[in-house]
């Protein structure tokens, strides 16, 4: 248990300490409830042509930080090129940046300027160190407000049968579990717009709420301006990060790569961790 709170604390720390981005158009869009219920196929087929498009995103943030006993905001920016990379650089003042996260189909590097440390492992060496399974499309699809499998590379037609569909309510709810009992639950709207994606343990005491709000039409599509991240330990608010897009361009050039200087000491998982634990006391 205490390996599942400290690696989602270092998920938010990383994503929180830097974050995403706006959007060109202030359009706002509804949330729609939901209406008759679409057969199962046809639901899920509504639910890709709803997700956001792009091939390129560079986007600018700003990121309120919640630890406990701690407080803290930040400007940040997000690139990546859809289905191969991404990087994340929180840029506090003046635009200099003291952290980044670069993640790949392959590897993750973390890279802390203030300290002169990085981290830089591939997913295959991180097995057995975290209860999730690390895959690159499934963080891509929580930054833009995509459905996933957990574990899978992308939705496909395949996939749809192996989803719980509920359509009672307001809301549509959508359920899956993964390789390892994480229970990942997800809410739509009549336009099959995802509204939030919920993760769970095996035990369901640990959970963590990726919640979207504040859409606006961004090049002709609905994309959540607003996104709150949340992680509760028995109902307990443990951490979060609560992300407001102040600018997003798609389909531009964007350098994706960074270099480390060789000074830099290289850490751990297990060393960034401990870090963090002993921030937060």
């Amino acid at each position: 248990m205490r390996t599942i709170r400290y690696t989602l604390l270092c998920l938010i720390a990383v994503i929180g300490l830097a974050c995403l981005s706006g959007c060109k158009s202030t359009q706002k869009v509804a949330t729609v409830a939901a209406g008759e219920a679409k057969a199962h196929t046809d639901f899920f087929e509504s639910v890709r042509e709803q997700a956001f498009r792009f091939e390129t995103l560079n986007a600018r943030m700003s990121v309120d930080v919640k630890m406990p006993g701690k407080e803290m905001s930040s400007r940040a920016e997000l690139k990546m090129v859809r289905d191969s990379a991404l990087v994340l650089s929180v840029q506090p003042i003046m635009g200099i940046e003291v952290i980044r996260l670069e993640m790949d189909r392959d590897s993750i590097r973390f890279i802390d300027r203030m300290n002169k440390r990085y981290l830089a492992e591939n997913y295959a060496q991180l097995k057995g160190q975290t209860p999730i399974a690390f895959n690159y499309n499934n963080l891509q699809s929580l930054f833009v407000n995509h459905l996933f499998f957990p574990g899978e590379e992308s939705l496909t037609p395949a996939l749809y049968n192996r989803f719980l569909l509920n359509q009672e309510g307001s809301r549509a709810e959508i359920k899956a579990k993964d390789s390892m009992g994480l229970l990942y639950t997800f809410q739509a709207d009549g336009e099959e717009k995802l509204l939030s994606t919920c993760i769970t343990n095996r035990e369901e005491t640990m959970k963590l709420e990726w919640l979207y709000s504040a859409f606006v039409l961004t090049d002709g599509q609905p994309f959540p301006t607003v996104m709150d991240v949340k992680i509760l330990d028995k109902g307990e608010l443990k951490g979060g990060l609560k992300i407001n897009f102040t600018r997003i361009q798609t389909n531009l050039p964007v350098q994706i790569s960074g270099s480390i200087p060789d000074k830099y000491q290289r850490i751990t998982l297990a060393d960034l961790m401990k870090a963090l634990q002993k921030n937060k006391e």
